[in-house]
């Protein structure tokens, strides 16, 4: 009896120990390699570790192995690639946690060649509409933002095993709970609305962490949820709470945040199926998979996408056997043109101008992820379903900002990630219109059970989701929309800074316009824009080409001859990154201060109050203090390797 008290009491230190670990991640959490500033850093960091970890866990030569973080269904796939003798595999379940994630280990020899078996994010170096570059592996294998906080999870899991026993998460110690306590009740229940937002914003995770700069420490501001959202202390706690309950409650909670899901997009279960899956990738390529096996009676078809598209919307229907893929083009602001799409589908669909051509399938982003335009899903949906086709929906950048209504605009397929939506544990969702999908009932369930093995982060999205509604998706719209006319206001007075998509607060664009807004500055580098402002001013953003190759060089009128240029450079010197462009995104954490900060320090960068000083000796800035580059590198190196420590060392 007392040999079972004192295992049941290491179980739960474990669990402790475990959660006191991630949640040291999660105070400067955010999106791996594409980032800048002081948290991308952190989290690449961490993320990258984590393959250290399960090599070592595994005794085995990192110089001879890659570690490719996988979701069961993707790790089945790429394993049937491989001969036996030439990979390991360490299993989330098999110790007993619900991260849905195999770590597959795997000679480098050995790795598969050619196109990945998924496309997306990430797993593309360079995009064009014609040719594809691919990343080199694990990237390549690792298609859209992977469950990096399960992954860090799952590493100091292993790291916390091997200090112990193989089953000390197995069948933990736990006070039992219902899917209803876990989803419905926290300490902000009582809260709705402006009440509430204000409540919620006092506990997210990492609110007023300080970062060194170059004139001392500040608290870090986030301006990249664009590609990844910070997480919040009731969503983190439904998180624990999963983890630690058995697979009974589990399979309930999973159940009630698919009615969660139906109820928020307006899709109800009796007319739409609700699949999980690891991100909006996996999600996509899931119907693209699908679309490839229907019949094609007599027809050539064809898919027709956008300039505006995320390369996780256009690299896996460029791969749909037998069909061909086609674009839209967009305004200046980055809108689809309505009558464009009309009359490509008239053409197509009901004159037959390309013979056998037919379009099946439009697939179109909810909202750019570079300009911030929400395109007018009902009337594309209306068109779309005039000339017979079927519509598709990238809404990863809508969920956490907009109202959606499935069934009310006639979508028929829709994508979204949580962690674009305050719940960054490894969820993402296909909605789909029943009958839709042409899978067989046995592999229908092997995707179902493959996404359903993350019960903690499938926990995680319902929690974010129903605080979302009780806040009012209005008052979110209203609250974004106050702070993206501020900075598109500040920006604009910014010399040499120059605004991409809708500009003005007069335009009529500027309805449709999101809290993303991406930018240059004239004879600065994006890369160095975004260093200054992470050094200057402890600001997190992005810069680059954010996965929309083919929009970013439109945009900046790249020419096919450059772009193919372009492909040589990157080719000879794969770790080169393409110059792109700046983004700030807004996200509910957000506030006014944060946007006079970014205008203050971009107003320094642009040399509006005198040249940036030569910061590799000491020197002042309109009397503030500037470290030498060095010093601040340093500092930011030591506040790196110290945030990684408190992950994955004992607490």
């Amino acid at each position: 009896m007392e040999k079972s008290i004192e295992r049941g009491n290491e179980k739960v230190e474990a669990f402790s120990e475990l959660e006191r670990g991630v949640y040291a991640a999660l105070e400067t959490y955010s999106n791996v390699h594409r980032g800048s500033g002081h948290n991308s850093m952190v989290t690449t960091h961490l993320f990258e570790q984590a393959r250290e970890i399960v090599l070592d866990y595994l005794g085995l030569d990192k110089g001879k192995y890659s570690v490719i973080f996988c979701t069961p269904r993707r790790a089945e796939v790429l394993k049937a690639q491989l001969e036996p003798e030439s990979y390991q595999i360490v299993s989330s379940q098999d110790i007993g946690l619900s991260l849905g994630l195999r770590a597959l280990v795997v000679k480098r020899k050995a790795l598969p060649k050619g196109i990945p078996f998924q496309t997306g994010g990430g797993t593309a170096s360079l995009v064009s509409p014609d040719w594809v570059i691919w990343a080199d592996a694990p990237d390549k294998f690792e298609a859209g933002t992977p469950a990096i906080v399960n992954v860090i999870a799952f590493a100091r899991a292993l790291q916390l095993i091997r200090q112990s026993e193989n089953d000390i998460f197995l069948d933990p110690v736990t006070e039992k709970l219902t899917a209803g306590e876990i989803l419905y009740h926290d300490e902000l229940e009582n809260y709705h609305g402006r009440e509430l937002l204000h409540e919620f914003r006092k506990t997210r995770i990492g609110h007023g962490m300080l970062v060194p700069t170059v004139d001392g420490e500040r608290p870090h501001i986030n301006l990249d949820n664009g590609a990844s959202t910070p997480t919040f202390t009731p969503v983190w706690n439904a998180v624990c709470q999963t983890w630690r309950q058995p697979r009974k409650v589990q399979q309930e909670i999973i159940q009630e945040v698919r009615s969660v899901c139906a109820e928020v997009l307006g899709a109800p279960l009796s007319a739409y199926d609700v699949i999980f899956t690891s991100n909006t990738t996996e999600a996509i390529n899931l119907a693209a998979e699908s679309l490839g096996r229907e019949p094609t009676q007599g027809i050539e078809p064809v898919i027709l996408g956008t300039l505006l598209e995320h390369s996780s919307n256009d690299l896996p229907w460029r791969l749909v056997p037998g069909f061909s893929l086609i674009r839209l083009s967009v305004d200046a602001e980055g809108f689809v043109d309505l009558k464009e799409l009309n009359t490509v589908l008239c053409a197509y669909n009901k004159k037959g101008q390309y013979g056998k051509k037919r379009i099946k399938l439009v697939t179109v982003t909810g909202a750019s992820n570079v300009l911030g335009a929400y395109n007018n899903l009902g009337e594309i949906s209306r068109i779309v379903h005039q000339y017979g086709a079927s519509l598709m929906v990238d809404a990863a950048q809508v969920i956490a900002h907009r109202k959606v209504g499935m069934e009310a605009d006639g979508i028929d397929y829709l994508a979204f990630s949580a962690h674009k939506i305050y719940a960054p544990f490894g969820c993402g969702v296909l909605v789909v219109k029943k009958g839709l999908l042409a899978f067989s009932p046995a592999e229908m369930e092997v995707i179902r059970l493959s996404g359903e093995e993350n019960a903690g982060g499938i926990a995680a999205l319902g929690k974010a989701l129903v605080l979302l509604q009780r806040i009012g998706m209005d008052l979110i719209r209203e609250e974004e929309r106050d702070l993206t006319g501020l900075a598109l206001r500040g920006l604009g007075q910014i010399a040499g800074l120059r605004i991409y998509g809708v500009k003005d607060t007069d335009s009529p664009g500027f309805v449709q316009k999101g809290g993303v807004i991406t930018f240059s500055l004239k004879g600065i580098q994006p890369n160095r824009v975004a260093r200054e402002l992470a050094e200057r001013g402890g600001i997190g953003v992005r810069y680059g080409c954010h996965c929309a190759h083919i929009l970013i060089k439109h945009m900046l009128g790249v020419s096919p001859l450059l772009a193919r240029f372009q492909g040589i450079i990157v080719t000879l010197f794969p770790k080169l990154r393409l110059p792109g462009l700046v983004r700030v995104s807004l996200g509910i954490g957000n506030s006014k201060e944060d946007i006079d900060n970014l205008i203050y320090i971009l107003d320094q960068i642009a040399g509006k109050t005198g040249a940036l000083p030569d910061r590799n000796s000491v020197s002042t800035h309109q009397g503030t203090p500037i470290l030498p580059k060095e010093k601040v590198q340093k500092r930011i190196n030591d506040f790196v390797r110290a945030a990684v420590l408190r992950v994955y060392s004992k607490g």
